[in-house]
């Protein structure tokens, strides 16, 4: 039995939930988010607004799918009320970001400028070497966030590279000096 799938999902009064042909669509105040669900494995009832999910078989595949499932709408839920926030910070020396348009322009050390662009629904604002990323939803949001984190990680002796707000680099002694 899955915890997280017997959970019954309340949707606030400003947001909208829908579920036809195996696509939930949630419409909220900050945006629409749709996914795409099989039909075979999970039954989902919406009602007064309350959503429920209940396997249809009792496979370890529906079992699997069925806190699965629960999860990604709730993030859907939460994420068309509340904005999903990622803040990565840069150290180093002579590294640099900054946002142009739809671009990430990077600075990281390498012989040429590392440039990724911003996917659409995300909102990136550099400042003194803070990334702050932000979106509705929360994959594509995380995903991004990986994306950049993982062009420069964080090495153990001097803690240059991206490493997120709220994580704690383990730093190396350095060589011994006799």
């Amino acid at each position: 039995m899955s915890r997280i799938g017997k959970q019954q999902l309340a949707v606030p009064a400003n947001t909208t939930v829908d579920f036809t042909n195996g696509v939930f669509t949630v419409k909220g105040p900050l945006g629409t988010l749709s996914k795409v669900f099989t039909l075979d494995t999970i039954e989902v009832s919406i009602k007064d607004n309350v959503v429920s999910f209940t396997p249809k078989t009792d496979t370890p595949f529906s079992r699997a799918l069925w806190g699965t499932y629960a999860s990604h709408v709730k993030n859907m839920i939460a994420g068309v009320n509340a904005p999903y926030v990622k803040k990565l910070i840069l150290e180093g020396v002579g590294f640099k970001s900054d946002v142009k348009g739809q671009e990430l322009n990077l600075a990281l050390g390498f012989s040429h400028p590392v440039i990724v662009s911003i996917p659409e629904g995300l909102t990136i604002t550099a400042e003194k070497n803070n990334l702050t990323v932000t979106g509705i939803d929360k994959e594509l949001v995380g995903a991004f966030t990986a994306k950049v984190r993982a062009l420069k990680k964080p090495e153990p002796y001097k803690g240059k590279g991206f490493r997120y707000s709220d994580e704690v680099i383990r730093r190396k002694a350095g060589k011994k000096t006799a």
